[in-house]
């Protein structure tokens, strides 16, 4: 069985053994032959693996002269763990106090509205009219196609397809009677030509 490659994780954990244990500052170059050479690092995927740690600010580099130079302290990986975890803390402590407000607000509102006799009624009610409205609507949907809604935008098809029929015949119309002009064709010839009824425009 080959070998299993190393995981993203993994890369970026070795590649920063190599700052970490040597203490010292590298060109990408030299990177690349370090990688495979010492930590078992695919030297194509070297470039990438570094920049993932630049992002994250495990590894800093710099420009001298023409050259980019990258290094990498052990303390580095600490200092921005506590950084996060002190973010998180005060987060924490935000939402935390958001919390406390809204609790504030809710017993304020309680305090408002106090439980009573009227207000239980009142609410029943409007428990059994939302129950209503429910059972209207299915009772409305088990209309099928019957539903008010539905029939009605078969209506507005029935007229737009009308619409168009005549529009159509019309145009049928005109442009038979441009033909018959323009070549001395009877129309009864067009019309059994193209297997067209006389009753043809009478759609209405």
């Amino acid at each position: 069985m080959a070998p299993r490659g190393l995981s993203a994780e993994e890369k970026r954990v070795k590649l920063l053994e190599i700052f970490h244990e040597s203490k010292d500052f590298f060109q990408l170059k030299e990177l690349e032959k370090l990688g495979p050479k010492l930590k078992g690092i695919v030297s194509q995927t070297v470039k990438d693996v570094l920049q993932s740690l630049v992002d994250d600010r495990l590894v800093h580099t710099d420009k001298i002269g023409s050259s980019n130079f990258f290094w990498s302290f052990p303390s580095e990986r600490g200092n921005i763990i506590r950084n996060r975890l002190d973010a998180v803390n005060n987060a924490k402590s935000h939402l935390r106090g958001q919390l406390q407000e809204l609790n504030a607000s809710l017993e304020q509102e309680k305090s408002a509205r106090p439980e009573s006799e009227k207000r239980t009624a009142e609410l029943e009610r409007l428990q059994a009219s939302k129950e209503n409205i429910k059972a209207l609507e299915e009772e409305l949907n088990a209309y099928g196609v019957c539903h008010p809604a539905k029939v009605e935008a078969k209506k507005r098809a029935i007229v737009a397809a009308h619409e168009a029929a005549v529009r159509w015949t019309d145009n049928y119309t005109i442009l038979l009677a441009h033909f018959t002009r323009q070549n001395g064709v009877g129309e009864q010839e067009i019309r059994k030509f193209l297997d067209i009824e006389d009753n043809y425009e009478d759609i209405y």
